[in-house]
């Protein structure tokens, strides 16, 4: 049904232009006009198998941490690893979690793809785009000893004859942005070890997530 209706785009769009007429200058003109109109919003012209534009985050082996904390805000079942494998429920330190993501996709309308023979030979028409925020805060009784934020942006370009779902990337960016929280609790783990040992054991947390 896709191509059906790309087919007949195409179609139309030769007729209104009169493509079948028109010289190899002009046919390359409207090539370089279609090839600058599929650059706009950070879509490049590369191979289909090289479209994902993944954040560059250094891959670090998650660890637990050296202390246990229960979690006061946030999902369990969506948090970066390090905090994820050092929850207790019954530990005097606590932690809350909040992820946001925003979307900004962008596409080149049909009827100029129609007409850019890059298009029909598998150029990109469009882009998906993800910026997931994150922000944890690490408390000890009532007193915050951690406060992390991190953003990454993922985005995936689309052409005729391929598609990127909106998941897949909203996976990857949550995955990137709790890859890069976990960096920087490891870069002040030394630090939040000591201050979680000075918690008091009977200490009742009361954090609240703004």
């Amino acid at each position: 049904m896709r191509e059906t209706l790309i087919l007949a785009a195409f179609c139309a769009a030769i007729g209104a232009f009169g493509c079948g007429t028109q010289q190899p200058d002009q046919l390359q003109s409207q090539s370089q006009f279609g090839q600058s109109q599929s650059q706009v919003g950070g879509v490049s012209q590369v191979p289909d198998s090289q479209l994902v534009i993944a954040p560059k985050v250094a891959d670090v082996p998650a660890h637990p941490l050296p202390f246990k904390g229960k979690l006061i805000s946030g999902d369990p079942a969506e948090l970066p690893p390090a905090v994820a494998m050092s929850l207790s429920d019954s530990s005097p330190v606590t932690f809350t979690y909040r992820e946001e993501l925003t979307h900004d996709d962008y596409h080149i309308p049909l009827l100029l793809s129609a007409v850019d023979p890059g298009s029909w030979v598998g150029n990109p028409t469009g882009d998906i785009g993800v910026t997931a925020f994150a922000s944890l805060s690490i408390s000890s009784g009532d007193t915050i000893i951690g406060d992390y934020t991190a953003k990454e942006h993922v985005s995936k370009s689309y052409s005729l004859y391929t598609q990127a779902s909106h998941k897949e990337v909203d996976d990857a960016a949550r995955a990137a942005v709790r890859q890069r929280l976990d960096q920087k609790i490891y870069a002040d783990e030394a630090r939040l070890t000591q201050a979680a040992a000075s918690a008091p054991k009977s200490a009742t947390a009361s954090v609240v997530d703004k």
